[in-house]
């Protein structure tokens, strides 16, 4: 038996599920959502692919020691 425990979310522009810990502009280009629509997860994704948004807050921190 597997386990998939990533984030996701039922997005209605696209009519799919996409995974939330990608940014917002991976799951656009991957779903192929045109420019200029209204993402409307917007605030929802992670602000580095594939990392937990608490732990991408750390990393500048952690990159002056």
């Amino acid at each position: 038996m597997s386990i998939f425990d990533a984030p996701i979310a039922r997005c209605e522009a696209a009519h799919a599920m996409v995974l939330t810990d990608s940014t917002q502009r991976e799951c656009a280009r991957e779903h192929a959502c045109p420019k200029n629509r209204q993402c409307p997860l917007d605030g929802c994704f992670a602000e580095v692919s594939g990392v937990e948004s608490a732990t991408a807050r750390d990393w500048p921190a952690l990159a002056q020691h």
